[in-house]
């Protein structure tokens, strides 16, 4: 008899909290916890079970083998304990890497989402959460992880436009109340909503958001800096509409904010700035509300780590990146990530057929290529008409 047995590869020589076994014959068993330890070798206590939908990623193996050893067996789910003292004929393959795999393909959303945030003003909570929920994240863990990363990284972008006067006070001090308020209320509702249920209709508003985001930088219009604020009626419901879908989305407070207050005819640069800085406040009450439905317990914060260092990492790159790669490329590329990436979601709630989601990804890919070079030559064309007709004027272009 052989088991495979799912360990991290750098906690090898330390207890494992919860890993996952599989016998060839799919009969699986947990890893509960080491009985002894050994420099490296590890004992284990288990339980086994059978599960015909049981999945495991392996990295290396490493084959170890058992002659006589006490094996404590536990049952946490069910609260049952057993013993069993003996010799154990049958090897072990121990397998690394899935934790630490897992670890870097989060700080390399992380890496990414604030990449694209930062050459963008927006999509660092869209362009996550929807990378998280297809890695099998819960809708509101991964929203809430999410938001807690973004308390660290809006911080740090708001005092860094605070620092090169990109921020207009007037505007922020009107969106960041409304906004803390309906991130509250939307955190709380949406943990208070089963993951299985709502996980399609969270992948439907990114889908949409997705194929917002795409057809704006496709067909971004050039506008005049006219420096006209919004007034606080407007101000107020547009922060609160936007912290209510950020939080019960995983993101939308930049994709909603920003569009809406550069169509006024608002300075770029006082737009992402003043974005990104209200944006603090709003990740900080939607983090409270999913913490008080939640519980921190539901909150993994070594995924949050992860995503808080690939935004730290990329925060400067992205800096550098948004003088070299154009804006209406970036806003493209993102926007096909999201489809791409909740397309998935969607038609496996529905049962579609495996061939009929790998073409609808062949689909995504091309309607990408095309969206690009849509956008390439209509941004080429508006400057060229600008350069004609305007050559004294400054003008702004939607970033």
């Amino acid at each position: 008899m052989r088991y495979e047995i799912q360990v991290p590869a750098f906690v090898l020589p330390l207890p494992p909290v919860c890993h996952e076994l599989r016998e060839r014959d799919d009969q699986i068993v947990t890893c509960l916890s080491p009985l002894s330890l050994h420099p490296f070798i590890v004992y284990f206590i288990f339980i086994s079970f059978n599960s015909k939908n049981f999945k495991t990623q392996l990295i290396y193996t490493i084959n170890m083998y058992y002659n006589e050893t006490n094996f404590n067996i536990a049952d946490w789910k069910n609260q049952r304990h057993f013993s069993h003292t003996g010799k154990v004929p049958f090897s072990f393959t121990i397998t690394g890497g899935f934790f630490m795999q897992k670890l870097i393909v989060f700080a390399i959303i992380g890496f990414f989402a604030q990449l694209i945030d930062g050459a963008l003003g927006m999509a660092y909570g869209v362009t996550s959460t929807s990378l998280l929920l297809m890695f099998g994240i819960a809708p509101a863990v991964a929203s809430a992880s999410v938001h807690l990363a973004e308390v660290v990284t809006t911080a740090a972008s708001g005092a860094s436009h605070l620092k090169f006067g990109n921020v207009d006070k007037y505007t922020v001090s009107r969106l960041t109340l409304p906004g803390a308020i309906g991130a509250f209320v939307g955190a709380c509702f949406l943990s208070n909503l089963p993951g299985d249920v709502i996980k399609p209709y969270i992948s439907l508003f990114l889908f949409t958001l997705g194929v917002y985001i795409l057809l704006r930088f496709i067909i971004q219009k050039q506008i005049v800096t006219s420096n006209k604020r919004m007034s606080a009626k407007q101000l107020v419901p547009l922060g609160l509409f936007a912290g209510f879908v950020d939080s019960t989305g995983g993101g939308g407070w930049g994709p909603i904010t920003t569009p809406v207050l550069l169509a006024r005819g608002n300075e770029a640069r006082k737009v992402i700035g003043s974005v990104d800085t209200s944006e603090f406040p709003v990740s900080l009450a939607a983090t409270i509300g999913f913490f008080i439905s939640l519980g921190w317990e539901q909150v993994s914060w070594v995924w949050v780590f992860a995503l808080m260092l690939g935004g730290i990492v990329a925060a400067p790159i992205a800096a550098w990146l948004v003088r070299i790669v154009p804006s209406h490329l970036l806003g493209v590329l993102v926007g096909g990530l999201i489809i791409f990436t909740n397309i998935r979601t969607l038609l496996t709630t529905f049962k579609v057929d495996p061939t009929i989601i790998s073409l609808s990804y062949v689909a995504v890919g091309l309607v990408v290529i095309i969206s690009i070079f849509i956008a390439v030559r209509n941004h080429s064309n508006r400057s060229n008409a600008s350069t004609a007709q305007y050559p004294n004027d400054q003008k702004q272009m939607l970033p």
